[in-house]
């Protein structure tokens, strides 16, 4: 079929197809020429012609079919890319029509060369080529035009979402620093009147002894009590400041686990005894060898006998150490005391705060030194009330020791620590009426408190 009997749009057509690059070659050089259009520079040939050429094909369909219904859903494909691409590349809006207007120019002096040696293509064929190619074009540069906004749309959202979430993490930093300062203004006004009490006690004794000696055993008494509460409360900030300024890496290493056991009994049934309890000793000799951090570990410990001892006036204090699960390994603490309200369970775990009244001595540090010290051990957990329930949880080896979080907790009936690595399962309260606590502020009362651990294979 010639091209005169396919009729002069499609000759048109096709006479565009076998220029194609001839006219891409124009174009091209028009960009280049055009000093409005400096991104152009930066592209290599095949960047700059981009989809233009599936473009011409699709405006060729048109010209043959003389309509654009058919081929409009491919050109729209294509103007979607050619606007991606192009905002890719960082075209303004502007650079992108003028480059189309452009690319028409270009086609409108292809419809005259072609009228000129062809005259089967009158004027009114090439008013309705030129109008089929403006439609075209329109709908390249609406889509085009419409991908660029939209790709605009969402680098900005992508900006306003990660400036929301910079300023979130800025306000919380900026509250955490303005509580941390509150916080630390609290210790040192608690520090300070605690020292001022006891030396005001001391000063008592002192003049006692001096005023009337008959009564320097009393005197002595005193003051050797007040030196004794004054050191405590400096060990128990020195201890603290130990776990707030400590960021070093956690040394994990196998240690005699009956051994440990063993040193507590002896170093707390003298407090305990004094006070007329009875301290009750559960050991697993199953267990020998674990892998953690043993004065962590000790410290723990220790935080939770001297406060069951404080808060217990009679009855018996558990400590309890054995195997729990498969290679797993668990410490507990039980006590008979008077308990914490429901009220208190979280207030007791800030600084300098305490459910006890007066007449139990204490500067509240104990507690959140342990949840911080045991923080250094474990992994954590998930709770609700009277249950407990965990993920597997991983031990660190001794050539990978790894830092883990703590969630501790402790059942209305039961205060202890759990050291574990698989399943914890749901735990039987002990039979003692003890402090109810959490040393993870906002979990519930439940069963058990989890503190990783690991039996030493070596």
């Amino acid at each position: 079929m010639t091209d005169t009997q396919a009729g002069p749009l499609r000759s048109f057509a096709g006479f565009l197809r076998r220029e194609r690059t001839a006219l891409t070659e124009k174009w091209m050089n028009a960009v280049f020429g055009d000093a409005g259009l400096v991104e152009a520079d930066k592209l290599t040939y095949d960047q700059l012609a981009d989809h233009l050429p599936e473009i011409l094909d699709g405006i060729c369909t048109a010209l043959e079919a003389q309509d654009l219904e058919q081929p409009e859903p491919a050109i729209e494909r294509d103007a979607r890319t050619h606007g991606k691409v192009r905002w890719q590349q960082g075209y303004r809006i502007d650079e992108l029509v003028h480059e189309l207007d452009l690319f028409r120019q270009v086609l409108a002096d292809a419809a005259e060369t072609f009228a000129e040696t062809n005259d089967s293509f009158t004027r009114r064929h090439e008013r309705r080529a030129r109008r089929l190619i403006d439609e075209a074009l329109g709908v390249v540069a609406v889509t085009s035009i419409r991908e660029v906004v939209t790709e605009r749309d969402r680098k900005i959202d992508n900006y306003t979402g990660s400036l929301e979430r910079a300023n979130h993490e800025l306000t919380l930093k900026q509250r955490l620093v303005s509580d941390l300062y509150e916080s630390r203004m609290q210790i040192t006004r608690s520090v300070v009147h605690d020292l001022r009490n006891f030396l005001n006690a001391f000063s008592i004794a002192l003049q006692l002894i001096s005023r009337a000696p008959s009564k320097t055993e009393a005197g002595l008494a005193l003051a050797t009590r007040q030196a004794a509460d004054m050191k405590q409360l400096v060990d128990d900030m020195v201890e603290y400041s130990v776990v707030l300024g400590d960021s070093a890496p956690l040394a994990v290493d196998p240690f005699d686990l009956r051994e440990l056991f063993d040193e507590l009994v002896t170093t707390c049934r003298p407090a305990i005894e004094a006070k007329g309890l009875r301290l009750s000793t559960v050991f697993d000799a199953g267990v020998t060898m674990v892998l953690s951090n043993r004065i962590k570990v000790k410290q723990v410990a220790l935080n939770l006998l001297s406060n069951a001892t404080k808060y217990t006036n009679a009855g018996e204090i558990e400590l309890a150490m054995g195997g729990h699960g498969e290679g797993g390994w668990y410490l507990r603490v039980a006590d008979t005391g008077v308990g914490i309200a429901q009220s208190d369970r979280e207030r007791v775990f800030d600084e300098f705060e305490r459910a006890a009244g007066d007449d139990i001595p204490a500067w509240a540090l104990g507690w959140l030194s342990s949840r911080n010290f045991a923080g250094f051990l474990t992994a954590g957990s998930a709770s609700r009330p009277a249950k407990v329930t965990a993920p597997p949880l991983k031990s660190a080896s001794p050539s990978n020791p790894k830092r883990l979080r703590i969630r501790a907790f402790a059942h209305a009936d039961c205060d202890h620590f759990d050291m574990t690595r698989n399943d914890l399962q749901t735990g039987s309260a002990a039979p003692f009426r003890s402090r109810a606590c959490s040393l993870f502020p906002g979990a519930g009362p439940i069963d058990r408190c989890v503190v990783n651990g690991r039996v030493s294979t070596g």
